[in-house]
């Protein structure tokens, strides 16, 4: 696939990139890109910078918003994937490709539709990768009920399978040095779904498992973008990552196998700068309780093919709970998920079906994390999150167990 290229400055080299990955963006896109550049000017005006749009192909201008921002003298670079090649994946893959090229010792990437991002977020992700770090990963403050997916999938399961404990493994914005750059692009575990949303929990998932050094950049403020209610629909990106975790799995079992406990990520930057209070996110409990209760029972059938016995009779005892009452223990959200992920490897019901119905059970499980933390601080809901992710770890010899 040949990437269209915008280089007006005709630039063949730099020290340090930053990324911004894009479709339809035109009317945000400047504000990140314009902060991108305070921050290569504040912290990295020592070294040759560079700052990149990796877009697919937009038709309302983004890329012309992009050339447009005011970027101080920072030169940019427009890449775009050909007309009617979508996903986040293929933009990063075309950054890949031009970070080796320029060799490039340090990449930031910054997703375009960011509302608070300031110069230090460039300096937190950034910086550690001239300590000899090799990915970072984004540490936000977050409102309970934002990153629902992070929270009760994706953060669980990557801490208690590979032994590392990224808080946001899925979190958008990241860095990673030029020969990560190399590992990514030369990396045979490609598929659609990581050419799509897939790719930010396929970064980390290799990170995590290529034994490269890696750390968490605190990035004090709140991530300000689109805040959705999490009973709203969660279109292809639930799909896209969850499947990504699943193969993964397959692709790694003998390092996650062999891990029994999570360690702690070293975290860059943490106490520099005053923490903000997030952005409410309002749930609507109805909703999620319905969709729920309507799923399970029309997928019942599908469900008794891809759950254990004993676990099934344990998620039919919750979907018996009215509303209030509703919970899903976590010993029993972890098997569900482990079920799952058996699955997808021993390939037992359609990848896609699976995905489908899997979808009720997680709007049943964050309801459930709801009504558990509904009187809690933002800080004591982070405190029952981790220790979900304790449970997580002492009931991973349940799919070793199962696996082979």
């Amino acid at each position: 696939m040949t990437a269209f290229e915008e280089n007006p400055a005709q630039i063949k080299r730099a020290d340090i990139v930053i990324g911004i990955p894009s479709y339809n963006e035109a009317s945000l896109i400047g504000f990140p890109t314009s902060q991108a550049a305070l921050g290569l000017k504040e912290y990295f005006g020592h070294l040759d910078s560079v700052i990149i749009n990796c877009d697919n192909a937009s038709t309302d201008g983004t890329g012309k918003s992009f050339m447009n921002a005011d970027t101080l003298d920072i030169p940019k670079i427009y890449l775009s994937t050909p007309k009617g090649v979508k996903g986040k994946g293929q933009n990063l893959k075309n950054l890949f490709r031009k970070v080796i090229e320029l060799n490039a010792r340090a990449v930031v990437v910054l997703e375009a539709d960011l509302k608070n991002v300031t110069p230090r977020w460039v300096k937190n992700l950034g910086e550690p990768l001239f300590k000899d770090f090799a990915f970072v990963s984004p540490l936000y403050t977050r409102h309970k009920y934002d990153g629902t997916i992070t929270n009760n999938i994706v953060y669980p399961l990557t801490r208690c399978l590979y032994g590392r404990r990224v808080r946001q493994p899925i979190g958008g914005d990241f860095g990673f040095s030029g020969a990560m750059a190399s590992v990514f692009l030369k990396n045979e575990l490609w598929d659609e779904d990581v050419s799509q949303y897939g790719v930010d929990i396929w970064m980390t998932t290799i990170a995590m498992n290529e034994g490269v050094p890696i750390c968490q950049a605190f990035m004090g403020k709140p991530k300000v973008s689109e805040l959705k209610d999490p009973a709203t629909d969660l279109g292809p990106m639930f799909r896209q990552i969850v499947a990504t975790v699943f193969n993964l799995m397959t692709s790694y079992h003998p390092k996650w196998k062999s891990t029994k406990w999570s360690k702690p990520t070293a975290i860059f930057g943490f106490g520099t700068s005053e923490v903000e209070t997030p952005p409410p996110v309002s749930v609507n409990k109805e909703k999620l309780y319905q969709r729920f209760r309507e799923g399970f029972n029309s997928h019942w059938e599908t469900y008794r093919s891809i759950l254990s016995f004993e676990n099934l009779q344990k998620v039919r005892e919750v979907a018996s709970l009215p509303m209030d009452q509703f919970e899903m223990p976590v010993p029993v959200w972890a098997k569900t998920l482990f079920d799952f992920a058996l699955s997808c490897h021993k390939k037992t019901v359609d990848r896609n079906k699976m995905i489908e119905v899997l979808i009720p059970l997680f709007y049943g499980m964050t309801l459930s994390y709801v009504n558990k933390t509904e009187g809690m601080s933002v800080l004591q809901a982070e405190e029952f999150i981790e220790d979900m992710c304790l449970i997580f770890e002492q009931t991973k010899p349940y799919i070793i167990d199962r696996w082979s």
